[in-house]
C-alpha cells in the first residue's frame, strides 16, 4: 500500500501556501512533517484528510480499498479534540465508532490503550488537556484504518503518554498501516522527513 500526493498545491486566504509537492509514504513507513510554523504542514494533512481542496495535483492510495476515498480510509488527528464535554469518555469514544463505522467490542480496549479505561464515566469536560488529547488518540485504536493523519499528536502529553502514543504508532506500522505526521518534535519512531516552507 502506498500513499501518493502527486503535484500537489494548496491555496488558503488567496495565499499560495504550497505547490509542485510531491511524496509517498508506503506501507510501515511514517513521515515526519516539518518545518516552521505557517509552513504549511497542517494544511496538508487536512488537504489528504479532504478537509481542503487542492488548488492543483492529486492524492491516491494504492493497494487500498479502491470503493473508498482517501479521507474514508484516514484517521485525522487535527489540533482540537472533538468531544462532547458533557458526554462522558465513554459515550464520546461510542460516538466516534459508531460514525466512523467501528465495532463496539473495541471500545475497552482502545480505552486501556490511551490509559482512561479508570475514567470511562467520567464527562469529557472534566478532563485534562493530555487527557483530552488521548481520548482523541484512542479513536485511532478503537477504528481501524491504514492511513493515520497526525498533527502534532505529542500535544499536552506527558512523557509517559508520549511513550504510549509511539508505542500504538509501531505498532499501527508493523501491521502495515502508514502515517504522517506534522510534529516540531521527535515522535519516538524512526521516520522520513518531508520538509516545507512558505506561508501555512
Amino acid at each position: 500500500m502506498d500513499l501518493i500526493g502527486h503535484d500537489l498545491a494548496c491555496v488558503r486566504g488567496q495565499r499560495e501556501v504550497f505547490t509542485g509537492l510531491d511524496f509517498r509514504v508506503g506501507a510501515g513507513e511514517a513521515l515526519a512533517l516539518t518545518g516552521r510554523n505557517g509552513a504549511g504542514k497542517s494544511s496538508l494533512l487536512r488537504l489528504i484528510a479532504g478537509l481542503v481542496r487542492p488548488a492543483a495535483g492529486s492524492v491516491r492510495l494504492d493497494g487500498g480499498d479502491p470503493e473508498l476515498t482517501v479521507p474514508e480510509q484516514a484517521h485525522y488527528l487535527g489540533h482540537l479534540d472533538a468531544l462532547k464535554p458533557s458526554l462522558t469518555v465513554t459515550e464520546n469514544l461510542g460516538f466516534w465508532i459508531d460514525y466512523l463505522g467501528g465495532d463496539p467490542a473495541r471500545l475497552a480496549t482502545a480505552l486501556d490503550a490511551v490509559a482512561l479505561d479508570d475514567l470511562a464515566d467520567l464527562p469529557a469536560g472534566y478532563l485534562s488537556a493530555g487527557q483530552r488529547r488521548r481520548l482523541s488518540i484512542a479513536r485511532l485504536v478503537a477504528v481501524a484504518r491504514p492511513v493515520w493523519l497526525l498533527d502534532e499528536p505529542t500535544s499536552a502529553l506527558d512523557v509517559a503518554s508520549q511513550e504510549r502514543l509511539a508505542g500504538l504508532m509501531r505498532a499501527h506500522l508493523a501491521g502495515g498501516g502508514l502515517i504522517l505526521a506534522a510534529t516540531h518534535g521527535p515522535l519516538g519512531l524512526d521516520t522520513r522527513e518531508l520538509r516545507l516552507g512558505g506561508w501555512g
